[in-house]
């Protein structure tokens, strides 16, 4: 049976083929976000040094204040680069998006990482930091739409799930790095070092990954390139005949994505630093924090996206867990001001983003499967980006305003649950495809 064993040989080597296409794809899509997530976790980190040094003004709360407004600029900017980027996927590729934003990314973190200090060069330092950063914002705004949207149009119905959470596991990982690198950073380095030179290591290390997702991403395979040459090839891919931005949907996924953003923005990053200030935890705590939260997404997303894979409806899933997530947020505060060590903290970050981790692979596929082919991207990218510009960039400005307004502890808690029933009445709205 010669024959037949070279048929069974060609048809394994061409799975084999497919099979490394696909984990290739997998990569070069969550490598963007991921270089993303690196970089707010290490400029958060090192937020008070850039003001120092960017930033002199009067004060260093001052220059503080200043660093993290231009850290938040990167956030104003995210819807632009949403409709802008996510309009270029939508037409030429998911691809070229990638692409092009991948090398925004690089350029930005490039320009803060080099940047000449306002001792150098006086008030261009600072512009450079601000350019740098709107450049990371604005290509942060269309990657999410484009690379997801790739990742989602590469699987067939049953691999969706699993092929869209290796997104969120990028987002953990290189959480977890940038926390790790920047400790590392600090503790090794003397004082003067660090200052001289040492903060901008982690940035040019980010850095250097932008040229890796650039090669990555050129030998991607876009399946959404096939149809657009199908459709050029027949003319019947007209501005007429492209599909209009769905609003229902557009605000109902705004409001499904709010849940999950406040989480991770207010327990992982702002709660933290809150109880370092309210109950006196070590400073430890943050680090800590952050760590959990990387290693929960970079563990359990690729699992939450094969679970999602397996349930016969997106909402089975995304019901009972948006349930428990309103339910468990207030015992958990409680359990934290009952016992404030760091060990209760881990317990409640586990819990709370793991919750979280567990509905985002199938939160996303259900927004994706409701969207047009031709405006997949956009309509993905404007959703993230005003989710997680007003309800995640501003988390911290927000419930700290809460907190002093109140002064209640459990300010943080009520911001949660809020979004959380937002989230939950946005996932009651937005439709849910069968495709």
């Amino acid at each position: 049976m010669p024959h037949a064993s070279s048929v069974t040989d060609t048809v394994a080597d061409r799975d084999a083929s497919v099979h490394r296409a696909k984990r290739s794809t997998v990569f070069a899509a969550a490598l963007g976000n991921g270089l993303e997530f690196f970089d707010f976790t290490v400029y958060s980190f090192f937020a008070a040094l850039i003001g120092k040094l960017f930033f002199p003004v009067g004060s260093e709360f001052g220059s503080l204040m200043l660093s993290l407004a231009t850290f938040g600029v990167g956030f104003v900017v995210r819807p632009l680069g949403s409709i802008v980027i996510g309009a270029y996927a939508d037409r030429a590729g998911r691809k070229p998006a990638l692409v092009c934003t991948v090398s925004l990314m690089a350029l930005g973190t490039g320009l803060i990482g080099l940047a000449p200090t306002y001792a150098r060069i006086g008030i261009a330092a600072s512009a450079l930091i601000v350019i740098g950063r709107l450049l990371q914002g604005f290509a942060a705004g269309g990657e999410v739409g484009a690379a997801t949207t790739l990742l989602m149009e590469t699987g067939g119905r049953g691999r969706r799930g699993a092929l869209v959470s290796w997104q969120m596991a990028g987002q953990g990982g290189a959480l977890l790095a940038g926390a790790l690198i920047a400790v590392a950073v600090s503790k090794g380095l003397a004082h003067d070092a660090l200052v001289a030179w040492g903060w901008r290591v982690p940035f040019l290390i980010g850095l250097c990954i932008g040229p890796v997702g650039f090669y990555l991403r050129l030998r991607l395979d876009d399946p959404f390139e096939s149809r657009i040459q199908d459709d050029a090839r027949g003319a019947r891919r007209t501005t007429v005949s492209r599909s209009r931005l769905p609003v229902r949907q557009l605000v109902a996924g705004t409001m499904l994505v709010i849940g999950g953003t406040s989480s991770m923005y207010t327990i992982a990053f702002f709660v933290p630093s809150f109880l370092t200030m309210t109950l006196h935890m070590p400073a430890a705590t943050a680090l800590l924090a952050a760590c959990t939260a990387g290693g929960v997404l970079l563990v359990g997303s690729p699992w939450a996206g094969r679970l999602a894979d397996r349930m016969p409806r997106r909402k089975a899933l995304l019901y009972p867990v948006s349930i428990a997530s309103l339910v468990l947020v207030l015992p958990a505060f409680r359990a934290i001001e009952a016992l404030p060590a760091i060990g209760t903290v881990v317990a409640v970050v586990f819990v709370l983003i793991g919750l979280m981790t567990l509905s985002s692979p199938a939160g996303f596929v259900l927004m994706l499967e409701a969207l047009a082919p031709d405006v997949r991207a956009t309509s993905m990218g404007i959703i993230y980006a005003l989710g997680v510009t007003i309800f995640g960039g501003f988390a911290q400005l927000i419930v700290g305003a809460l907190w002093r307004w109140s002064g209640s502890f459990y300010a943080p808690a009520w911001y949660v649950l809020a979004c959380g029933f937002v989230s939950l009445a946005g996932l009651a709205l937005y439709p849910e495809s069968d495709a």
